[in-house]
């Protein structure tokens, strides 16, 4: 056996390179069953979109939507149920550059327009009802982001809606937002989720309900949640009960909702009940926490940190709660349950040991199978162990720099990156992600923050961040990287910080409030809060009413704030990275930072990205993303990182 090198931190060599990352970054983003086949979608960044796909007779994945055809939805800018599908073969989706709903019979054949050519309408959201598809339909009315209405529609799949030949029907409007519609059984009520600004869906939805004549709501009603409770997921099941998912107890658990009777019945009937979420943040609009099956038992997710995967049989007999469940796994991430056929479910997600990946559990027989991963599994040999950790009330994952093939000079400690994740409400678990393992392959350690205002450990913790973004966050980041350098992890002189939108919003703010770090990289962050509230897209134009307060009353707090206004506390180089087509965090956000900095000839460098939006999509921005990102904390902290291009820095 050979003698690991002995090499400083950072400058270890590492198979894993840029251009692996970017190849890899096709983790499946939704699956169903169609016949007797599983068909998913997935990223393809060499050719900049998204694509549906299944196994050919070869064993190796096929298309079944083939390039240029793109499904990515619009509604909320961050999409999600982009395409449909039923046993007949019949693929309904939305293409992404006229956003347009479009009708595939044959894989890889060539589609057909469902709905008429019109830039002002999105759809999201597609459920398959019979020879129609239901959907979440966004129209803008006007020349602002924020002139929009919303509704719920049903379009036909014989095509009579493309030239306006047959009007596409409206189901049912009467919020601002309308998302995650589910028709019962014998198809006579329809159950959605509605609610207003200045909420965003954690913050507090209805669960709505109604009458359902010839297409049509004719008559509704609000059944549970309401504008300090989040209720997500309605699914009902095969004899028609509802159920739904409520944080009213301070975590989101699964719950019965009668729909008759008064009085005390009307209660929710707990059917999971515990200190764990099965829920989270809606930002795309098919993301499911939880999967009836036809027995009538229930797949869902319970996270503590990381998730648990549950499988519940409820006893309709024994009271509230007190149904049987069984574990299926621990230790998993970012669970998303996709369908189930008889005794096999389709779930995608990740685990500290494996990358992320659709899979196929057989519930009869007790195994697990990967369907489509997201990449080729790693080398164990450089593939660190997270540690989930709690530095005073902050919970945390830690990726020690680990390859087998080095090992650091006696007495030196690492440099470490802070990821911050984006949302800000949002949350990150154990996982094998190619981005970290890019860095602590090459002696570089990594810790994933979940700070306050993240979701999954409940919504007082959540609540953490209300009227505190810029404060808590910061504080939280600054407290985790202290802990690690006070446990002799981390070197306390070569922490850096990294994030993306509200993750790039805390870079910025860390960076002109503390002086912990020796330099940060923002993507896409915010920098000026008053010009992201009157610029940002309509779902987000109001999140800041409560992350920092109401405005103009305080726009005092907005002022303060705001990195944009203290670049003279900056004392260390940044970097900016930015799509040119972002319409959450758009473009001037980080052009007047980069501004700033040079105004004030502060080391930094600015790159921008032609074609991209929110989140780095094309094969060559991602690599270019991440090798000047490593070649600018190479430079700062003091190694030379092997085999990438220097990164020119403006002062």
């Amino acid at each position: 056996m050979t003698e690991p090198t002995v090499a400083p931190y950072g400058t270890w060599n590492s198979p894993l390179t840029a251009a692996a990352v970017a190849a890899a970054s096709h983790t499946p983003t939704a699956a169903a069953y169609v016949g007797d086949q599983i068909w998913w979608s997935e990223p393809v960044p060499a050719e900049r979109r998204v694509g549906v796909f299944r196994i050919g007779a070869d064993g190796e994945p096929e298309p079944v939507l083939p390039a240029p055809w793109n499904a990515r939805s619009q509604v909320h800018e961050y999409g999600g149920g982009e395409w449909c599908a039923g046993d007949d073969g019949v693929l309904a989706f939305v293409e992404f550059h006229s956003q347009r709903l479009y009708r595939l019979d044959q894989p890889g054949g060539t589609p057909m327009p469902l709905t008429p050519e019109n830039a002002a309408t999105h759809f999201g959201g597609l459920v398959r009802v019979g020879d129609a598809v239901l959907a979440v339909r966004e129209t803008m009315t006007g020349e602002r982001p924020t002139d929009v209405v919303r509704d719920l529609v049903l379009v036909p799949l014989d095509g009579r809606a493309a030239d306006d030949a047959q009007p596409v029907t409206s189901v049912v409007g009467g919020s601002r937002f309308l998302a995650q519609p589910a028709i019962s059984p014998d198809g006579s009520q329809l159950a959605w989720i509605a609610w207003d600004h200045p909420n965003m869906p954690w913050d507090g939805t209805e669960l709505r309900v109604g009458d359902l004549t010839d297409g049509r709501v004719t008559e509704w009603r609000t059944v549970l949640g309401g504008t300090a409770e989040s209720v997500l997921q309605p699914e009902w099941t095969a004899d028609g009960a509802l159920l739904a998912l409520t944080d009213r107890t301070g975590w989101w658990n699964l719950v019965r909702v009668p729909l008759v009777g008064g009085g005390p019945e009307r209660e929710p009937e707990p059917l999971a009940p515990g200190e764990r979420e099965t829920g989270g943040p809606l930002w795309v609009l098919d993301t499911r926490w939880y999967l009836p099956l036809p027995d009538g038992r229930i797949a869902l997710t319970a996270t503590l940190g990381s998730d648990e995967q549950q499988l519940l049989r409820p006893d309709s007999s024994g009271g509230p709660g007190t149904g049987e469940r069984v574990r299926l796994a621990v230790g998993r991430s970012r669970t998303e349950w996709q369908a189930a056929r008889g005794d096999r479910v389709l779930v995608i997600d990740e685990a500290a040991g494996e990358p992320g990946a659709l899979h196929e559990l057989d519930l009869a027989a007790g195994t697990r199978r990967v369907v489509r991963a997201g990449a080729d599994a790693l080398p164990d040999a450089i593939v660190p162990a997270p540690a989930e950790r709690d530095f005073d009330g902050v919970h945390a994952v830690v990726y020690p720099p680990r390859n087998a093939d080095f090992t650091p000079p006696a007495g030196e400690l690492p440099p470490y990156v802070v990821f911050v994740h984006g949302g800000p409400t949002s949350h990150t678990g154990p996982m094998q992600s190619r981005a970290i393992v890019y860095y602590t392959s090459r002696g570089i350690g990594v810790v994933d923050v979940n700070y306050g205002g993240s979701t999954g450990y409940g919504r007082p913790y959540r609540n953490r961040l209300r009227g505190q973004w810029g404060v808590v966050d910061i504080d939280d980041v600054v407290t985790v990287v202290r802990g690690l350098a006070q446990a002799g992890l981390a070197d306390p002189a070569r922490l850096a910080i990294e994030g993306g939108s509200a993750g790039g919003w805390t870079v910025l703010s860390a960076l002109t409030n503390s002086d912990v770090f020796a330099c940060g990289a923002s993507r896409y962050g915010v920098a000026d809060l008053v010009a992201l509230l009157q610029g940002t897209h309509d779902f987000e134009s109001q999140y800041l009413q409560g992350l920092v307060g109401p405005y103009p009353q305080r726009a005092d707090l907005y002022a303060e704030r705001a990195p944009i206004n203290h670049v003279d506390r900056i004392d260390c180089p940044v970097l900016l990275l930015q799509g040119l087509d972002d319409k959450v965090v758009p473009p001037a956000q980080s052009q007047m930072f980069r501004d700033a900095l040079a105004a004030r000839h502060i080391p930094h460098a600015y790159l921008q990205f032609a074609g991209e939006g929110h989140g780095f999509r094309g094969r060559e921005t991602i690599i270019a993303a991440r090798e000047a990102t490593l070649s600018f904390y190479g430079q700062v902290l003091g190694f030379e990182p092997p085999g990438v291009p220097v990164l020119p820095l403006a002062s």
